[in-house]
């Protein structure tokens, strides 16, 4: 019989984390690498039987891929804390497992809800992402945000969705957005991506009107509005901590 593990990372997921883990009680095992959680994140997800881990966080990436190594299924299913498996998503999945998958990895649909309203345009719907994998076949990228599933073999897609609960409120998108862009912004450093002048510009205009307009965020209402905004803003930040990254590095050159 095929088993599944659902590995989950957290920090301070205690507003998440119960419908979380409810939505994937059906999975085998729930694996949780937790970072520093302050709150109730830990004691929550031990009452609901998952298995909880707190190494060193060395970023999403490698935190992913420590989740993976625990992990003892045959197959994977990777989500967010904010994020919720849908009854039908649960079936089709099920499904899919109780009979020999012809692929290695599978897509899914995920929707994503910002300031209480469902997303339908902005490049947010559908947003296809890699979560379910045969574990002997995939691994998570070592970027220390915004890491992916890689898999060695053939990917397909699933028709049901996945639930992401992730803006509640401006505070939260531009906190996380701060986070984010400060991550995006070391790893770029780290690859040696050159910064220019002319990218504090052209990118975050670029960003907006791609949002916006080529990806019809005007049809999302004034969330479609800030939503490119936003966006525009956090593309604006990466680059300006790009740009701080190279200015402190050739001062500590000069010595």
């Amino acid at each position: 019989m095929t088993r599944l593990s659902a590995v989950i990372i957290t920090k301070n997921e205690e507003a998440n984390i119960e419908r979380c883990l409810r939505s994937v009680s059906w999975a085998d095992e729930i694996i949780i690498v937790d970072s520093e959680s302050t709150d109730d994140t830990v004691e929550i997800a031990w009452s609901l039987k998952a298995k909880v881990f707190r190494p060193e966080w060395r970023g999403f990436g490698p935190a992913k891929q420590y989740a993976l190594e625990q992990a003892t299924g045959d197959w994977v299913l990777s989500i967010d804390a904010d994020e919720e498996v849908s009854f039908t998503l649960k079936n089709e999945i099920v499904h899919l497992l109780e009979s020999d998958p012809p692929c290695a990895g599978y897509m899914i649909p995920r929707k994503t809800q910002f300031l209480g309203r469902w997303i339908l345009h902005s490049g947010w719907y559908p947003d296809y992402v890699l979560r379910l994998f045969k574990r002997s076949a995939g691994h998570f990228t070592p970027a220390l945000v915004h890491e992916k599933v890689e898999v060695d073999g053939p990917v397909g897609k699933l028709n049901n969705t996945l639930l992401h609960y992730s803006y509640p409120t401006l505070e939260d998108f531009t906190r996380r957005q701060d986070q984010y862009t400060t991550l995006g912004a070391q790893d770029l450093f780290a690859s040696g991506k050159s910064f220019r002048p002319s990218q504090l510009v052209f990118k975050p205009v670029s960003s907006f009107l791609r949002k916006f307009v080529f990806q019809k965020g005007w049809r999302d209402g004034w969330e479609g509005f800030l939503i490119a905004g936003l966006t525009a803003n956090g593309t604006l930040l990466k680059y300006a901590k790009l740009r701080q990254l190279y200015r402190q590095a050739e001062r500590k050159n000069r010595g």
